[in-house]
This record gives structure tokens, C-alpha cells and sequence, in this order.
């Protein structure tokens, strides 16, 4: 066989495999099409909003950023193997960012104050609420100036002395005056704010009761993921309780060998009287929850086998929030400030504040948690049927004399 004819037989085999590899490609594409035409097709949600969107964007602007680098370095060796000038001065493109990188950050500071602060609590609705915010401000605008005018020197300095090769820096170790400067100035403004934070806190956990204005008692126990409120009776005073007492009926362990305890009234809402001032105790049935009230500025731990006690003064009625806020859907609420569990986000309740009359016209309606079952168990009389009133008894004589009446007319 001569060489022609082999190499245009090894031609045509050749050509006859890749055409019929081409035809198998084509029949399997157009089954893949047809399967994937017919296969149901999935919703993939929205990817920007998946966090490996964001990383993968992220991973990707950091390769581009890699590549640029890499780009303006063999630009630079190159120059450099030629024999010519930098190309780039970077000590001036470095400088150049440090400048725009503040007025960037000056910028973030006012969206911060304008944009996050008018998103910050209303005024305080407490007495003591008042001192803390004072409290707060103050300590916000020392950190802001300070904040400001150290980044402003930091990013300028670093601008305007920026490495120029007509001028030699100069190496100054120490200066016993700028030390005694930037060490007296902090000391004494801290001082004054840690100072301020005592005096404050002292005045909020060291009150001298008023006899004639006793603040009214309220019990408040957490346990996941629920919180029960007490309320004295007539007396006044919230009764004792014992966790050894806790049963299927008195879930509580209120002890009522302690009379102070038989009248005590439980509650789905938390409703307190305007300028009155109120005694919060807090205990807790399993785990170390925190009771948090932030338009009142109240914040404390319950904590098992402990009493914990946070006295306060509302200041504002939810109308008169409501008002303010412009929102009439208003709603004052406690909160657990603490992790306890699957089921934190549900710990929260309503609190409502009213005047004087209202919160007297509600505690009336609300009834006391020890019931029959719990006066068989602690061996308690049974609580005696109301007695009737002299309007109802007149009332009731009334109907029945007008009844008799009218049946001797018949």
C-alpha cells in the first residue's frame, strides 16, 4: 500500500469518528434538553440573599484586588530592570488614602448620629431613667470629641508628613510634658464619669422609704419561657414562698402558713399607677433569666434561690407615650435581656401605666391565686360567700314585694 493511499485511508477513519462523535454529542445534548425541558423546575429563592453569595462576592473582590497588586508589581520590576524612574509613588497614594479613608469615617460618624440615633429609645419614662441618659450623654459626647480629634491628627499627620525624600524625619523618643498630658487629662475625665456612675447607682439602690408614699410591691417570676406576676392584697405586702412548696396547683410554692401570701392576686399584664413609686422582686424557677424594662431603664438578673430587688418610679402614662411617640399602638413590654433557651424570644409581657383611679378600678378585677383546691391543701377554711350589700338586699326586697303585688291583683 503506498503512503497517499494510507494516510487518506487514515483521513476517512479519521473523519468518520469525529462525525460520528459529533452525532452521539448531538443526540445526547438534545436528550439532556428534552430531560431538562420535562424535569420540574426548582425556585432557587433569591441568591443574594444566602450567605455564600456574599462570601463567594467577597472571595472575588479579593482575587480582583490580588491581581491588580500583582499587575502594578511586574509593572514596577519592569521599570525597574530598565532603568527608569518609579512609575508609581506610592508613599503619596498611601497618604492619599489615609486622607479620604477620614473624611469617610467622619462621614460614618454623623449617618451614625443621624441615621442608628433617631433609632435609639425615647426619653426615659422612670425618675432615675433621667439620671441615667444624663449619664449616658455625657459620657457619648466626651468619647465622640475625643474619637474625632484623634482620628482627625492620626489620618492627617499621617498625610501631611507623609515621606517625601527633601526632608528628613526627626527622631523624638520621649517628652516628659506630653506624657503627663495624655496620662492626668484621661485620668481625671474618667474619674469624674466613674464618679458620676456610682452616685448615680447608689441613688437608685439606696432609697430612703417614704412612710407616707410606700411603694407598691410586685413579684415577678421567670422560668422557661414564661413570667408570672404578683400582686399584694389589701395588706400590701407580697408573701413569702418556698420552692418545696411547688406542686401542679401551686406552681409558685407560695407558702400560705404566711397570711401576707393568702391574699395576693396574680396577673397577665403588669399595670402600674403614674408617680407611683413600685418595688420589683424578682426570683426565678430554673435558670438565671434578666428582667428588662428599657423604657424605664430597668435591667436586673432573677436568679434561682435568690430575691433580687429594683425599685422604680414610672413617670409617663402609654397615652401619654403614645402621644409622644405619635404611634397610638404603643406599647410599654418587659423583656428576658439573657439567653435562656429555645424559646427566649417569647418571654416578654405588656406593661401598661395608668392614673391612680384606673389602676385601682383594675386590681379590683383581678383574682386571687389562692382558690378552693389550695385551701383544701393547706387544710385553709374555705373562703366564705360574699356578703350582700345593702343596695342589693334592698333591691332584692323591692322585686319581691312589687312580684307579691301584682299576684294578689290577680
Amino acid at each position: 500500500m503506498s503512503l497517499r493511499k494510507f494516510i487518506t485511508n487514515k483521513t476517512t477513519a479519521a473523519l468518520a469518528v469525529l462525525i460520528t462523535a459529533f452525532a452521539n454529542t448531538s443526540v445526547f445534548a438534545q436528550d439532556a434538553a428534552a430531560g431538562a425541558a420535562a424535569a420540574p423546575k426548582v425556585d432557587m429563592g433569591e441568591v443574594y440573599k444566602s450567605v455564600i453569595f456574599y462570601i463567594l462576592v467577597f472571595l472575588a473582590v479579593c482575587l480582583f484586588i490580588a491581581i491588580i497588586g500583582k499587575a502594578l508589581k511586574v509593572y514596577e520590576l519592569s521599570r525597574e530592570a530598565q532603568g527608569k524612574s518609579v512609575g508609581i509613588n506610592w508613599n503619596r497614594v498611601h497618604a492619599s488614602l489615609f486622607a479620604l479613608f477620614l473624611v469617610i469615617g467622619l462621614y460614618g460618624v454623623y449617618w451614625e448620629y443621624t441615621v442608628h440615633g433617631s433609632m435609639l429609645l425615647p426619653d426615659a419614662a422612670s425618675e432615675h431613667g433621667k439620671k441615667i441618659d444624663r449619664m449616658f450623654n455625657l459620657t457619648l459626647i466626651i468619647t465622640t470629641i475625643v474619637f474625632v480629634a484623634t482620628h482627625i491628627l492620626l489620618f492627617g499627620f499621617s498625610y501631611i508628613y507623609k515621606y517625601s525624600a527633601k526632608r528628613k524625619a526627626y527622631y523624638y523618643p520621649h517628652n516628659n510634658t506630653i506624657e503627663k498630658i495624655w496620662t492626668i487629662v484621661p485620668a481625671l475625665v474618667l474619674t469624674v464619669l466613674v464618679l458620676m456612675g456610682f452616685l448615680t447607682w447608689r441613688s437608685i439602690f439606696f432609697k430612703v422609704e417614704d412612710p407616707n408614699n410606700k411603694p407598691l410591691q410586685i413579684e415577678v417570676t421567670s422560668e422557661q419561657f414564661k413570667w408570672s406576676i404578683r400582686y399584694p392584697g389589701a395588706d400590701g405586702i407580697v408573701g413569702n414562698k418556698n420552692y418545696k412548696l411547688t406542686t401542679a396547683s401551686n406552681t409558685l410554692g407560695i407558702d400560705f402558713k404566711d397570711v401576707n401570701s393568702r391574699d395576693d392576686e396574680m396577673a397577665d399584664e403588669m399595670v402600674l399607677p403614674v408617680g407611683k413609686p413600685v418595688k420589683l422582686i424578682l426570683t426565678s424557677k430554673d435558670v438565671i433569666h434578666s428582667f428588662y424594662m428599657p423604657h424605664f431603664r430597668v435591667q436586673l438578673n432573677t436568679v434561682p434561690g435568690m430575691r433580687t430587688i429594683f425599685e422604680f418610679t414610672p413617670t409617663k402614662t402609654t397615652a401619654e407615650m403614645q402621644q409622644e411617640t405619635n404611634d397610638p399602638n404603643f406599647k410599654y413590654l418587659f423583656y428576658c435581656a439573657k439567653i435562656c433557651g429555645s424559646g427566649h424570644y417569647n418571654m416578654q409581657k405588656v406593661v401598661r401605666v395608668v392614673s391612680d383611679a384606673e389602676y385601682k378600678s383594675w386590681i379590683a378585677e383581678q383574682k386571687t391565686y389562692l382558690n378552693d383546691d389550695l385551701r383544701k391543701q393547706f387544710n385553709l377554711p374555705v373562703a366564705p360567700a360574699p356578703e350582700k350589700s345593702v343596695a342589693d338586699s334592698t333591691a332584692k326586697d323591692t322585686a319581691a314585694v312589687k312580684t307579691n303585688q301584682v299576684a294578689l291583683n290577680k
